[in-house]
């Protein structure tokens, strides 16, 4: 670690990876409510658990971003943050915020409140004193990152991250605008949720990942600036009008059909393109380096963000396809996949590279943290096909055979079980990555001349002996 001011980053890492474990855990027992409706029907409702896991996902994913960036920033710019105590105010923002969530989330507190209560809108029900927190936290983060480097060192790295968070910032504020017309409240949201996962976010993805790689590897900087250039391109080109395929169904003008459909086809370039780049920078590097961890899970994200976000994306992209399984567990396939390589995979190398340092744990439990990403992404991928041939029954027997949806939901019964043996799996391994990062290993020193003159005359080691 170069610079004091990287310890920041320990604290956003920290409570990301408890949100995680959160968010999973919450994941296991929706998975069990899929095969008992009636798992805790009184004390957590389908409903609010959901409500709790996709808003832990993407507050611990966010937490895990600006860790990074504060991780890397410094290194890039070569300059420290410009200030501490607004990145730990930042951070205990969106605890509060966090807390206040959950709370009202689990007690429906101040239901219909306009300022208190939550909002109806899938992944962005946070009451809205929530999303004024957000937003504060948010310009306090922009204000501190870009003063660091304005200051410092201008790379591509930095400048790419810098346009992603700012646009993450500024789309947010749509989540304000709460239309009474459906479709138009529709439109707007996709604003967030889509420009968001499948543009900005992306942005992210990419300069974090380069970053890696570029320690990882040891391949030059210019290399690893242009591949990051073209990969920001295409996302940028084909996530904006990309935008579309959400526009199908929902009361908007048919020429969205071709415009979704011709632009979301594209969204496959830029996940292809960042695997290319991931393997291809290994195969360039020069750098034997000793963190293997990290570079499993670098890796491992841009293969299976290529194939969750890329291939089952354009799997249901196609109006004429999406037309019938708009909605059904193939659209949960594609989205559990796509979020777990792109985004989830993605935070947990910069972790994995980043938390030995912090700790001065250096080396620590590699072997461990790598069953972990098998194990997790075992888990993952099995869900993602078990949800897949869900996903294709139901279409057939609910949209083209017209059966009634609860009528199929019991024939799915045993998809779910397989699904929530795979949730067991991704558990678990969280569970163990969490032990691999967090607890140092014990190291095995051969003693010196000296130790081994002072264990001799050590009663408890001749005793032992």
């Amino acid at each position: 670690m170069k610079y004091k001011t990287q310890k920041i980053a320990l604290a956003y890492f920290v409570t990301a990876m408890a949100l995680f474990a959160v968010q999973v855990t919450l994941g296991l027992v929706m998975g069990w409510i899929y095969v008992d409706g009636n798992f805790l029907t009184e004390i957590l409702p389908f409903n609010v658990a959901r409500m709790l896991h996709t808003n832990s996902l993407i507050v611990w994913l966010l937490l895990g971003f600006f860790g990074a960036a504060y991780y890397l920033v410094p290194e890039e710019s070569e300059q420290e943050i410009h200030s501490t105590k607004l990145a730990y105010l930042q951070l205990a923002i969106l605890i509060i915020g966090t807390a206040g969530v959950v709370l009202t989330y689990t007690f429906n507190l101040f239901e219909g409140n306009f300022m208190l209560g939550k909002e109806g809108r899938e992944f962005l029900e946070q009451p809205r004193w929530v999303k004024v927190g957000i937003v504060v936290a948010a310009l306090i983060f922009l204000y501190n990152i870009s003063m660091t480097v304005l200051k410092g060192k201008k790379t591509a790295i930095t400048n790419i991250l810098i346009l992603g968070l700012w646009l993450i910032a500024l789309l947010f504020l749509f989540a304000f605008y709460n239309p009474d017309n459906l479709a138009l409240d529709k439109q707007y949201w996709w604003f967030v949720i889509h420009l968001w996962v499948e543009g900005t976010w992306e942005l992210v993805m990419a300069s974090i990942l380069a970053f890696l790689m570029m320690k990882l590897t040891g391949v030059d900087r210019e290399i690893v600036e242009k591949w990051l250039y073209v990969i920001v391109a295409t996302a940028l080109f084909s996530g904006i009008l990309g935008t579309g395929h959400h526009y199908f169904f929902i009361g908007m003008p048919g020429y969205w059909l071709w415009i979704g459909s011709i632009f979301s086809t594209f969204e496959v370039v830029p996940f292809f393109g960042m695997m290319a780049f991931a393997f291809v920078m290994v195969w360039k590097g020069r750098r034997d380096h000793p963190n293997k961890a990290a570079l499993l899970w670098s890796l491992g994200c841009a293969t299976l963000a290529f194939f969750g976000a890329g291939v089952w994306g354009f799997l249901h992209t196609l109006h004429g396809v999406n037309y019938y399984t708009h909605g059904t567990q193939i659209t949960a396939a594609h989205g559990h996949l796509a979020f777990f390589g792109a985004y989830v995979s993605l935070n947990l190398a910069i972790i994995t590279y980043a938390m030995p340092q912090l700790l001065g744990r250096d080396p620590y439990n590699q072997v461990l943290n790598m069953a972990s990403f098998w194990l997790m992404s075992s888990g993952m991928v099995f869900m993602t096909v078990t949800l897949t041939l869900a996903g294709t029954v139901q279409t057939h027997l609910q949209r083209v055979n017209g059966e009634a949806f609860m009528d199929v939901q019991d024939q799915l019964w045993i998809f779910f079980v397989m699904r929530f043996g795979s949730g067991v799996a991704v558990v678990l391994g969280a569970l163990l990555f969490l032990y691999a990062v967090l607890r140092p290993r014990k190291e095995i020193v051969s003693p010196g001349p000296i130790e081994r003159d002072r264990l001799k005359s050590d009663p408890d080691h001749i005793a032992a002996e």
